[in-house]
């Protein structure tokens, strides 16, 4: 089963784009809101190499970026692939 971690604030609609690519293709993921969490925040930045903007996206672990990253994905035809494992 494919296991997708995504961490998310509050009025992003970055986030709000990346979550609707998700759910369009039936992935049920989860969600990390660290919009108050500082604790949250840092564990996403240590996640992500250093990136702190949001969202940031994990399939089965694997650090896939933000929503621009995850539609270029899905622009060349890679993120079918990856959700399948």
């Amino acid at each position: 089963m494919t296991s997708v971690v995504i961490y998310t604030r509050e009025y992003c609609g970055f986030c709000s784009r990346a979550k609707a690519l998700l759910a369009s293709k039936g992935i049920i993921f989860v969600e990390h809101d660290a919009t108050y969490s500082s604790e949250l925040r840092q564990e996403m930045i240590s996640k992500a190499n250093g990136r702190t903007t949001f969202p940031q996206i994990f399939i089965n672990g694997t650090h896939v970026g933000g929503c621009d990253d995850l539609h270029a994905l899905e622009r060349d035809g890679r993120l079918d692939a990856m959700l399948e494992h």
